[in-house]
Parts: structure tokens; C-alpha cells; sequence
């Protein structure tokens, strides 16, 4: 016969879920209206890119100088042989024939393109309407940034999620987090309730990097290069300032990398549904 559980069994009943209010309405508009920011400026970026695929240092940036970075296709076995892409920083080039310099095209042809067509808008090859994408979001992406950051200070969120406390920057637990990180131990519980140390470092750092992209893209415009010439001495001419904010936009696309694979392994449903809804299940630690 099949005993049915109930209240006077032994039988534990499981946990109820502990639900916790996690964004508030501000920081889940201003992240959303971000992230479709950042990819139009990141696809647009690298229309622009695609006229003048060669990054310089200094007050350089003619067809004869020597580009710091540098995508282009080559034939390296002579006139007959096969065309293929490169990637050069510095002095190492890497062959990176299909995404950066030769590519193919939705018909599967062969085509010489410094960015690949999909990874742009649009995806044919037009300077013109890849700087008006890029210009109109980038003052939308500059405004959400002001409201964000503004409400951040104004409701207490910088100051109580964000900037580290004294006891998390010790070298021992900075270590612990990363060690617990290495091993995939995510935070449960109350820990998983607030921000952890390399979580706060890593937002504060992309936050610096994000004001980067803002300042040197500022210094890319005559206008701005007549009314502030002193931020042309801040980032060392037109040409640095270009290949900073090339370099910024790349360092936190592996930001954007690495937090879409930490939402994976978290719960990507209980993550997504939190900068929603802002409404966030605790996951329960285990007990032994």
C-alpha cells in the first residue's frame, strides 16, 4: 500500500523559494537599451572600419605609414595562389582568412572585406550610412549612460552594490573569488544576493572603458578637435585616439563574452527574468 505524504509525516516538505527584488526599474531599462546600443555602435564601428582597415599610433594614418594593427588579404603564394586574410599587431600577423580580411559573402563567394558582411551595418560596404548608425546611437548610448550612472548615485547603487568594501579588496579574498570562479562555485544563498568582488571590479572596469570609447570617439571630431584641442594631447593625436577606442570597444567585447557565459552557468532563465522583471529566486546552498 502507498503511504501519501502529509503534514504529520516525517517527510520534509522542500524549502520555499526565497524571491529577492534585485534591479530596480532604472538599471533594467538602462541595461537593455544599452546592450541594443552597444551591438548597433560595435556593428557600425566596424562599417566604418572596413573604409580604412589599418589602425595607427600617433599623429599618423597615411596610406604609407605603418599601421599598429592591420587587416588585409594576401596571395603569400604568389600571384596564383590562394587569397587569404591576415591580422597584423605589431609585429606578429596571424592568418584569419573567413572572418577578418577575406570572408565569404551570403552566396558563399570569395570576398575581400576587412570585417566579414554579417558582422556590419549595413552589410555592404557603405561608409556613409554606417556613420549616421553610428552617430545617432552613439548619442542615445551617451545619454542612457548619464541616466544610469545619474540614478546609480542618486538611489544609493554605486555606492551600496558596486564599489567594493575594504575587507573584498584584501589579496586573500580577491584570490578566494577567483579560485571559487576557477572551479565554477557560483554564489548561493546570501551571497548570491549581492555582487561579488571580481562582479564589482569587472562592472566598475567596463564602466572606465565605456567613458574611454566616449572621450576618444569625442577626439575623432573636428569639431570637438577645434572647441577641446587639449584632448588631442590627452590621447596623443586623432590616430591614437582611434586605435583606443578600437581597443576599448574590443576589451569589453570579451567583457560582454564572459558575462553572457556567467549568466549561462548561473540559470540564464532566473538571470534574464531578474533584469526583467527585477524579481530574482535565490538559489538555496547545499546542505551536507
Amino acid at each position: 500500500m502507498t503511504e501519501i505524504a502529509t503534514p504529520d509525516n516525517d517527510v520534509a516538505a522542500p524549502a520555499p523559494r526565497e524571491i529577492v527584488y534585485r534591479h530596480r526599474v532604472v538599471t533594467r531599462v538602462t541595461h537593455w537599451v544599452n546592450a541594443l546600443c552597444f551591438t548597433l555602435l560595435l556593428m557600425s564601428g566596424l562599417q566604418i572600419l572596413n573604409a580604412h582597415p589599418a589602425l595607427y599610433w600617433g599623429q599618423f594614418g597615411a596610406d604609407n605609414d605603418t599601421a599598429f594593427i592591420e587587416f588585409f588579404a594576401a596571395r603569400p603564394d604568389g600571384r596564383d595562389g590562394e587569397l587569404k586574410g591576415f591580422t597584423r599587431v605589431g609585429p606578429v600577423t596571424f592568418e584569419t582568412t573567413g572572418l577578418f580580411g577575406v570572408s565569404n559573402d551570403s552566396d558563399g563567394d570569395v570576398r575581400v572585406i576587412a570585417m566579414p558582411g554579417w558582422a556590419t551595418i549595413p552589410t555592404n560596404r557603405d561608409l556613409a550610412t554606417g556613420r549616421r548608425w553610428h552617430f545617432f546611437f552613439a548619442w542615445l548610448f551617451v545619454i542612457n549612460g548619464a541616466v544610469a550612472v545619474g540614478a546609480s548615485v542618486l538611489n544609493g547603487h554605486l555606492r551600496r552594490d558596486l564599489l567594493p568594501e575594504k575587507r573584498e579588496l584584501r589579496p586573500r579574498h580577491i584570490l578566494g573569488d577567483i579560485w571559487n570562479h576557477a572551479r565554477l562555485r557560483l554564489p548561493k544563498g546570501d551571497e548570491a544576493k549581492r555582487y561579488n568582488v571580481l562582479q564589482k571590479v569587472s562592472y566598475l572596469g567596463v564602466g572606465l572603458l565605456l567613458l574611454m570609447m566616449i572621450m576618444t570617439g569625442l577626439t575623432m571630431s573636428p569639431g570637438i578637435n577645434a572647441s577641446a584641442p587639449w584632448m588631442l594631447d590627452l590621447f596623443g593625436g586623432r590616430q591614437s585616439a582611434r586605435t583606443i577606442h578600437f581597443l576599448a570597444a574590443s576589451a569589453t567585447v570579451a567583457f560582454v563574452v564572459v558575462h553572457l557565459a556567467m549568466v549561462l552557468l548561473a540559470g540564464p532563465i532566473n538571470e534574464i527574468r531578474s533584469m526583467i522583471t527585477g524579481r530574482f529566486v535565490v538559489p538555496p546552498e547545499n546542505k551536507s
